[in-house]
Protein backbone atom coordinates (compact mmCIF):
# COMPACT_ATOMS: atom_id res chain seq x y z
CA UNK A 1 0.00 0.00 0.00
CA UNK A 2 1.40 3.35 -0.81
CA UNK A 3 3.00 5.59 2.10
CA UNK A 4 0.27 8.58 2.87
CA UNK A 5 1.82 11.34 1.55
CA UNK A 6 3.18 14.23 4.68
CA UNK A 7 1.87 17.05 2.20
CA UNK A 8 -0.96 17.43 -0.52
CA UNK A 9 -0.45 20.71 -2.22
CA UNK A 10 -3.83 22.26 -3.77
CA UNK A 11 -3.77 24.35 -6.48
CA UNK A 12 -7.03 25.63 -8.28
CA UNK A 13 -6.71 26.75 -11.81
CA UNK A 14 -8.81 28.56 -14.66
CA UNK A 15 -7.18 29.05 -17.39
CA UNK A 16 -3.80 29.24 -15.60
CA UNK A 17 -1.80 27.59 -19.04
CA UNK A 18 0.59 30.37 -19.19
CA UNK A 19 1.67 30.24 -15.07
CA UNK A 20 1.10 26.76 -13.84
CA UNK A 21 4.82 24.94 -15.70
CA UNK A 22 7.08 27.28 -13.33
CA UNK A 23 4.70 26.71 -9.60
CA UNK A 24 5.06 22.77 -10.67
CA UNK A 25 8.73 22.81 -11.14
CA UNK A 26 9.29 25.35 -8.35
CA UNK A 27 7.14 22.42 -6.38
CA UNK A 28 9.17 19.37 -8.23
CA UNK A 29 12.81 21.35 -6.54
CA UNK A 30 11.67 21.17 -3.28
CA UNK A 31 14.01 20.09 -0.59
CA UNK A 32 12.24 18.18 1.50
CA UNK A 33 12.42 14.65 1.67
CA UNK A 34 9.18 13.19 2.28
CA UNK A 35 6.34 12.00 0.42
CA UNK A 36 3.96 14.88 -1.03
CA UNK A 37 1.27 14.89 -3.60
CA UNK A 38 0.38 17.73 -5.77
CA UNK A 39 -3.38 18.02 -6.88
CA UNK A 40 -4.55 20.49 -9.59
CA UNK A 41 -8.21 21.92 -9.90
CA UNK A 42 -9.66 22.40 -13.20
CA UNK A 43 -12.32 24.67 -12.65
CA UNK A 44 -13.43 25.09 -15.89
CA UNK A 45 -10.01 25.78 -17.86
CA UNK A 46 -10.57 25.77 -21.73
CA UNK A 47 -6.66 26.19 -21.94
CA UNK A 48 -3.57 23.38 -21.95
CA UNK A 49 -3.71 23.94 -17.90
CA UNK A 50 -5.15 19.80 -17.60
CA UNK A 51 -2.39 18.88 -19.54
CA UNK A 52 0.21 20.75 -18.39
CA UNK A 53 -0.76 19.53 -14.87
CA UNK A 54 -0.79 15.66 -15.81
CA UNK A 55 2.93 16.30 -17.84
CA UNK A 56 4.20 17.46 -14.98
CA UNK A 57 3.25 14.91 -12.46
CA UNK A 58 0.02 16.36 -10.80
CA UNK A 59 -3.15 14.60 -10.09
CA UNK A 60 -6.36 16.42 -12.32
CA UNK A 61 -9.21 16.58 -10.67
CA UNK A 62 -12.43 18.34 -11.77
CA UNK A 63 -14.89 20.58 -10.00
CA UNK A 64 -17.34 22.10 -12.57
CA UNK A 65 -18.84 24.84 -9.92
CA UNK A 66 -16.71 28.16 -11.11
CA UNK A 67 -15.29 29.65 -7.81
CA UNK A 68 -11.73 29.44 -5.88
CA UNK A 69 -13.32 28.66 -2.83
CA UNK A 70 -15.47 25.32 -4.92
CA UNK A 71 -12.10 24.33 -6.51
CA UNK A 72 -9.99 24.55 -2.98
CA UNK A 73 -12.93 22.33 -1.49
CA UNK A 74 -12.87 19.86 -4.09
CA UNK A 75 -8.95 19.44 -4.19
CA UNK A 76 -8.98 19.26 -0.02
CA UNK A 77 -11.53 16.15 -0.81
CA UNK A 78 -9.47 14.24 -2.66
CA UNK A 79 -5.92 14.97 -0.93
CA UNK A 80 -4.23 12.19 0.88
CA UNK A 81 -1.98 13.88 2.59
CA UNK A 82 -1.92 14.47 6.16
CA UNK A 83 -1.29 18.37 5.70
CA UNK A 84 -3.13 20.38 2.99
CA UNK A 85 -1.44 22.94 1.69
CA UNK A 86 -2.99 25.72 -0.18
CA UNK A 87 -1.69 27.71 -2.95
CA UNK A 88 -2.01 28.80 -6.66
CA UNK A 89 -1.01 28.47 -10.09
CA UNK A 90 0.77 31.96 -10.29
CA UNK A 91 3.08 31.29 -7.50
CA UNK A 92 6.64 29.81 -6.85
CA UNK A 93 8.41 28.77 -3.79
CA UNK A 94 11.77 28.56 -2.49
CA UNK A 95 13.31 24.95 -2.38
CA UNK A 96 12.82 25.18 1.64
CA UNK A 97 9.31 26.29 1.38
CA UNK A 98 7.71 22.94 2.44
CA UNK A 99 10.63 21.92 4.85
CA UNK A 100 10.02 25.15 6.48
CA UNK A 101 6.37 24.36 6.64
CA UNK A 102 7.29 20.90 7.94
CA UNK A 103 9.97 22.36 10.90
CA UNK A 104 6.62 24.34 11.97
CA UNK A 105 4.06 21.76 12.35
CA UNK A 106 7.07 19.68 13.99
CA UNK A 107 8.09 22.09 16.66
CA UNK A 108 4.15 21.60 18.26
CA UNK A 109 1.72 19.14 18.04
CA UNK A 110 -0.57 21.33 18.96
CA UNK A 111 -0.12 23.48 15.57
CA UNK A 112 -2.82 22.96 13.46
CA UNK A 113 -1.43 25.68 11.15
CA UNK A 114 1.37 27.15 9.29
CA UNK A 115 0.68 30.17 7.73
CA UNK A 116 2.73 32.72 5.29
CA UNK A 117 2.90 35.94 3.57
CA UNK A 118 3.42 36.00 -0.45
CA UNK A 119 5.70 38.78 -2.30
CA UNK A 120 5.10 40.38 -5.56
CA UNK A 121 8.07 39.44 -8.02
CA UNK A 122 6.35 41.35 -10.58
CA UNK A 123 4.05 44.37 -11.51
CA UNK A 124 3.90 48.03 -10.61
CA UNK A 125 6.23 49.16 -7.65
CA UNK A 126 3.68 50.98 -5.57
CA UNK A 127 2.78 46.67 -5.60
CA UNK A 128 5.73 45.09 -3.93
CA UNK A 129 5.92 48.38 -1.44
CA UNK A 130 1.98 47.55 -0.78
CA UNK A 131 2.48 43.69 -0.15
CA UNK A 132 5.82 44.53 2.40
CA UNK A 133 3.79 46.72 4.27
CA UNK A 134 0.68 44.82 4.48
CA UNK A 135 2.27 41.50 5.43
CA UNK A 136 4.88 44.23 7.68
CA UNK A 137 1.76 44.77 9.46
CA UNK A 138 0.36 41.58 10.41
CA UNK A 139 3.82 40.44 11.93
CA UNK A 140 4.03 43.49 14.05
CA UNK A 141 0.41 42.23 15.31
CA UNK A 142 1.79 38.56 15.26
CA UNK A 143 4.68 39.25 17.31
CA UNK A 144 3.06 41.57 19.72
CA UNK A 145 -0.07 39.53 20.21
CA UNK A 146 0.87 35.76 18.76
CA UNK A 147 -2.52 36.09 16.37
CA UNK A 148 -2.04 35.03 12.70
CA UNK A 149 -5.18 37.92 11.82
CA UNK A 150 -4.60 37.55 7.65
CA UNK A 151 -2.10 35.18 5.42
CA UNK A 152 -1.86 35.01 1.95
CA UNK A 153 -3.87 32.00 0.15
CA UNK A 154 -0.69 31.31 -1.22
CA UNK A 155 0.63 30.11 1.76
CA UNK A 156 -1.75 28.64 4.09
CA UNK A 157 -1.00 25.01 5.86
CA UNK A 158 -3.36 22.95 7.91
CA UNK A 159 -3.81 19.66 9.25
CA UNK A 160 -6.49 18.27 7.33
CA UNK A 161 -7.96 16.73 10.56
CA UNK A 162 -8.71 20.06 11.65
CA UNK A 163 -10.21 21.40 8.21
CA UNK A 164 -13.71 21.75 8.51
CA UNK A 165 -14.53 23.06 4.84
CA UNK A 166 -14.46 26.15 2.58
CA UNK A 167 -17.73 28.09 2.68
CA UNK A 168 -18.42 27.65 -0.81
CA UNK A 169 -20.77 30.73 -0.95
CA UNK A 170 -17.92 32.97 -0.33
CA UNK A 171 -15.53 34.06 -3.39
CA UNK A 172 -12.38 36.45 -2.48
CA UNK A 173 -11.36 36.13 0.98
CA UNK A 174 -13.02 33.29 1.88
CA UNK A 175 -9.99 31.02 1.44
CA UNK A 176 -8.09 33.35 3.35
CA UNK A 177 -9.76 35.14 5.73
CA UNK A 178 -12.98 32.86 6.56
CA UNK A 179 -10.34 29.60 6.70
CA UNK A 180 -7.87 31.03 9.49
CA UNK A 181 -11.05 32.08 11.44
CA UNK A 182 -11.98 28.59 11.05
CA UNK A 183 -8.43 27.00 12.14
CA UNK A 184 -7.90 29.58 14.86
CA UNK A 185 -10.90 28.25 16.63
CA UNK A 186 -9.35 24.68 16.09
CA UNK A 187 -5.86 25.09 17.74
CA UNK A 188 -2.37 27.38 17.18
CA UNK A 189 -2.14 28.89 13.98
CA UNK A 190 1.81 29.65 13.38
CA UNK A 191 2.64 32.77 10.98
CA UNK A 192 6.32 32.15 9.81
CA UNK A 193 7.12 35.84 7.83
CA UNK A 194 10.03 34.67 7.50
CA UNK A 195 8.98 31.83 4.63
CA UNK A 196 7.37 33.52 1.54
CA UNK A 197 5.94 33.24 -1.57
CA UNK A 198 6.62 34.88 -4.94
CA UNK A 199 3.46 35.55 -6.54
CA UNK A 200 2.36 36.96 -9.63
CA UNK A 201 1.28 40.71 -9.34
CA UNK A 202 -0.26 40.49 -12.73
CA UNK A 203 -4.22 42.06 -10.86
CA UNK A 204 -2.38 44.82 -9.17
CA UNK A 205 -1.60 46.04 -13.44
CA UNK A 206 -4.77 47.32 -13.68
CA UNK A 207 -3.29 50.79 -11.48
CA UNK A 208 -3.61 51.79 -7.76
CA UNK A 209 -6.87 53.47 -8.00
CA UNK A 210 -8.59 50.72 -9.24
CA UNK A 211 -7.58 48.39 -6.66
CA UNK A 212 -7.63 51.37 -4.03
CA UNK A 213 -11.13 51.82 -4.84
CA UNK A 214 -12.65 48.53 -6.79
CA UNK A 215 -10.57 45.36 -5.58
CA UNK A 216 -10.23 45.93 -2.33
CA UNK A 217 -13.29 47.60 -1.17
CA UNK A 218 -15.96 45.99 -3.40
CA UNK A 219 -14.82 42.44 -5.05
CA UNK A 220 -12.86 41.72 -1.80
CA UNK A 221 -14.26 43.11 1.49
CA UNK A 222 -17.77 43.97 0.61
CA UNK A 223 -18.19 40.70 -1.00
CA UNK A 224 -16.69 38.60 1.43
CA UNK A 225 -18.95 40.68 3.73
CA UNK A 226 -22.15 40.64 1.99
CA UNK A 227 -22.14 36.84 1.39
CA UNK A 228 -20.75 35.68 4.51
CA UNK A 229 -24.04 37.77 6.40
CA UNK A 230 -26.08 36.46 3.89
CA UNK A 231 -25.20 32.58 3.97
CA UNK A 232 -25.14 32.50 0.28
CA UNK A 233 -23.46 33.72 -2.90
CA UNK A 234 -25.14 37.72 -3.39
CA UNK A 235 -22.30 38.97 -4.95
CA UNK A 236 -20.16 36.78 -7.83
CA UNK A 237 -16.57 36.89 -7.81
CA UNK A 238 -14.29 39.26 -9.50
CA UNK A 239 -13.44 39.05 -13.24
CA UNK A 240 -11.14 36.88 -13.55
CA UNK A 241 -7.81 38.50 -14.85
CA UNK A 242 -5.35 36.83 -16.97
CA UNK A 243 -2.05 38.84 -19.01
CA UNK A 244 0.83 37.26 -20.77
CA UNK A 245 3.16 35.28 -18.79
CA UNK A 246 6.14 36.57 -20.05
CA UNK A 247 6.94 39.59 -17.80
CA UNK A 248 6.60 37.09 -14.77
CA UNK A 249 8.46 34.37 -16.43
CA UNK A 250 10.86 37.20 -16.65
CA UNK A 251 10.83 38.06 -13.23
CA UNK A 252 11.23 34.77 -12.50
CA UNK A 253 14.10 33.45 -14.61
CA UNK A 254 16.88 33.99 -11.93
CA UNK A 255 15.10 32.07 -9.47
CA UNK A 256 14.42 29.39 -11.49
CA UNK A 257 18.47 28.98 -12.49
CA UNK A 258 18.94 28.86 -9.06
CA UNK A 259 16.32 26.33 -8.46
CA UNK A 260 18.15 23.95 -10.74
Amino acid sequence: MPERPRFTVVIPCFNEAGYLTDALLSLQKQDFDGVCEVIVVDNNCTDETADIARDLGARVVVEPVPGVCNARQRGTEAARGEIIVSTDADTVHSRDWLSRIDAGFRSDGRIVAVVGPCQYEDGPRWGRLYGRMLFGAVNGVYRLTGRAVYASATNIAFRREAWTGYDTSLTQGGDELDQLRRLRKKGRVVYDHDNPTSTSGRRLTRGLAYNLFVTLPVHYLLTYAVNRIAGRRVLGSAPAFRDHAGSFEVALAAGREEAR
